[in-house]
C-alpha cells in the first residue's frame, strides 16, 4: 500500500477549503483516508493571509515511513521547512526577452 500526502477538497463551489490527509494512493480524492495532518485555506482573509495549519510531527512521521507527497503538498511543506523546497520548473533565462538574451551573451 503506497501512502500519499494529498489535499482533500471541501467547501462550496468557488470557495475551496482543503484538508491535508495521509491516504492510500488507490483511494478517491475525497474518499477514505488514514489521518488528517493539516488544513489549507487558499482564499485569503481580509488581511490578505492564506491560512495553513500543519501537524508537523505527524507529517514528519508519515514522510519517515515512506509517504509520498503530491506536488502541491510538497510545495507547501517546502515553504514551511518540513521538506526541502522542490526544484523550480521554469527557466529564469526564458523569462528574459530573446533580443535581450542575445545582447547579454555578447
Amino acid at each position: 500500500m503506497v501512502v500519499r500526502l494529498r489535499l482533500q477538497r471541501f467547501g462550496r463551489k468557488n470557495s475551496p477549503f482543503y484538508r491535508m490527509v495521509a491516504a492510500d494512493s488507490r483511494a478517491p480524492r475525497d474518499g477514505k483516508f488514514l489521518e488528517i495532518v493539516g488544513t489549507y485555506n487558499p482564499i485569503a482573509n481580509a488581511a490578505g493571509i492564506k491560512e495553513i495549519r500543519l501537524k508537523a510531527d505527524r507529517l514528519r512521521y508519515w514522510i519517515s515511513v515512506g509517504a509520498q507527497p503530491s506536488d502541491r503538498v510538497a510545495w507547501i511543506l517546502g515553504k514551511f521547512g518540513i521538506l526541502p523546497p522542490p526544484p523550480q520548473r521554469f527557466s529564469v533565462q526564458r523569462m528574459v526577452p530573446r533580443k535581450d538574451r542575445k545582447a547579454e551573451e555578447e
